[in-house]
């Protein structure tokens, strides 16, 4: 290969990631570091580069919720009328922006937060697409892993007519991309974050890694950690000390614990094994029925709001970014009132046909305090516990 394609791989590289160093970009390309400083030199006389950047902390206010994971094209398909296993169901089809990761940025890009997505897109249309409307949202995505001759992850999602999901079905191969090595690639971003939420598409050493990072660094971003499915709860590391709240559902509960939990005190007693394992916070989301949120040793449940049902997709990730919102404004917030808030968030995507719904008011989480009644909120989950 000649050395003008390679000066343009370097190129590329640095549009990609304007914090690459020159170790990582000798690595990538084969070259030596002198090589590397002479394509830089090069580049910087062509006026294609306007000199060395030095990245300097963003004030407080305006640093990141850097989040860390999926973006995929989601595919939504509908029953006309009451599902049946086993046979063709007339649907409709639909295709939007998705991925832990992803929505969960988008959400906290349309509450006006400052946010920086890293994940790995392919080469194709997919990937394009994705990129531009992160672009488009307010989302930086200058960090994130650029594959060729590779697909864009996908979602499909099978609803029935009431908008229930029955079955989703992951193509996510190319996460196993997100390395280890590829956070430490990342670490000037990262150290700007601040909030650091990583989804569990992520391998099971970048997650470890990261958790790693946020145990070792007690002056860094404060690490928040979703699940995403039962399989891959298998990716959570045993020690999660370093873990500011792992948010999960309760059937991913369940995967992690080993054992079905039937009553609030079953529910209790898994979240406490958690913490032991080092996890300060823990959120335990049961859809339409409401919250359960770890507090001084104590286990506080929060009811859902009851509103129409649209379509539930989305809706634990807009949950999560409302809790991601309040913990940035506010570190020491009671998670009462972080979860308030995920649940007035999560209603409003519910009632939308959209995976990321836009803000019917833009103050909405603001309006919201910790003494918000539950007027039309579900019954109690347990009454007997």
């Amino acid at each position: 290969m000649n050395e003008l394609s390679k000066k343009e791989q370097l190129y590329q590289l640095i549009r990609a990631n304007p914090f690459i160093s020159q170790q990582d970009l000798a690595a990538d390309l084969g070259l030596s570091r002198s090589a590397v400083a002479g394509h830089i030199a090069s580049l910087i006389r062509e006026r294609r580069l306007l000199g060395r950047a030095y990245v300097l902390p963003a004030p407080r206010d305006q640093r990141p919720v850097v989040c860390i994971g999926a973006a995929n094209v989601d595919r939504k398909l509908r029953t006309i009328a009451a599902l049946q296993a086993g046979t063709s169901n007339p649907a409709t089809a639909s295709e939007a922006y998705g991925g832990v990761a992803r929505n969960i940025a988008e959400n906290l890009a349309r509450l006006q937060t400052p946010v920086a997505l890293l994940t790995a897109l392919g080469d194709d249309g997919a990937g394009r697409a994705l990129q531009d409307h992160a672009q488009a949202t307010g989302i930086d995505t200058r960090g994130s892993l650029a594959l060729a001759n590779t697909a864009s992850g996908t979602y499909t999602a099978i609803l029935d007519a009431e908008g229930e999901l029955h079955v989703a079905l992951a193509d996510m191969a190319l996460y196993d991309q997100l390395t280890p090595e590829f956070l430490a690639s990342r670490a000037p971003q990262r150290a700007d974050a601040a909030l650091t939420v990583a989804d569990l598409n992520l391998p099971r050493d970048t997650v470890a890694a990261l958790i790693d990072s946020a145990r070792n660094d007690a002056a860094g971003a404060p690490l928040v950690l979703v699940a995403v499915s039962q399989p891959k709860m298998a990716r959570l590391p045993h020690d999660l000390h370093g873990v500011r709240l792992l948010i999960l559902n309760r059937a991913e509960l369940e995967t992690l614990a080993g054992r079905p939990l039937p009553t609030e005190a079953d529910v209790r007693a898994a979240c406490a094994e958690v913490q032991q394992r080092g996890a300060r916070d823990v959120i335990v989301t049961c859809g339409s029925q409401g919250v359960f949120h770890t507090r001084a040793g104590q286990l506080v449940w929060l009811a859902a709001h009851q509103v129409k049902v649209v379509d539930v997709t989305g809706a634990g990730d807009a949950f999560s970014a409302a809790v991601c919102w309040s913990l940035v404004q506010d570190s020491s917030a009671d998670l009462t009132l972080a979860c308030r808030r995920g649940l007035a968030l999560a209603a409003v995507t519910v009632q939308s046909a959209s995976t990321v719904a836009p803000l019917p008011d833009a103050g909405l989480l603001d309006n919201i305090s910790d003494t918000d009644a539950a007027h039309g909120h579900a019954a109690p989950l347990y009454t007997n516990a």
